[in-house]
């Protein structure tokens, strides 16, 4: 008993965009209605039925939205920046902290201090 309001996500993503923009402007259009028809005095099988609607349009608008991160990811690939909703989002830490590059990077002074100074190694006898 599959209610023909609710959709299914995989047969979304075969879809193109003009089709998905076009079954939601549908959906939208039905929920509408079906809140008018709600109002005016229908019975509980129209709130499950706004219920299924609601969801299918959220899965559709996720989707669309999907599909065009994917092609903006692909748009920027190679780019020197990245926008911020396309960069990972780590933590604030993560994302402040020095690069590999720069965090193994040794200052002058630091250079000549380890060649003058190096760490010391002790031997320890076992008894």
């Amino acid at each position: 008993m599959s209610n023909p309001a609710r959709i299914k996500t995989k047969e979304l993503w075969g879809k193109n965009k003009d089709d998905l923009r076009k079954q939601l402007d549908d959906l939208k259009s039905e929920l509408g209605t079906l809140r008018v028809q709600k109002i005016a005095g229908g019975g509980s099988s129209k709130l499950t039925r706004i219920h299924d609607l609601r969801k299918s349009i959220a899965r559709t608008l996720t989707v669309i939205n999907a599909n065009q991160r994917h092609q903006l990811r692909i748009f920027y690939k190679g780019k020197k920046y990245l926008p911020l909703d396309l960069r990972p989002k780590q933590t604030r830490a993560i994302r402040r902290r020095l690069s590999e590059k720069d965090a193994k990077r040794v200052t002058p002074k630091q250079k000549k201090r380890q060649t003058h100074f190096p760490q010391r190694k002790f031997a320890v006898k076992a008894e």
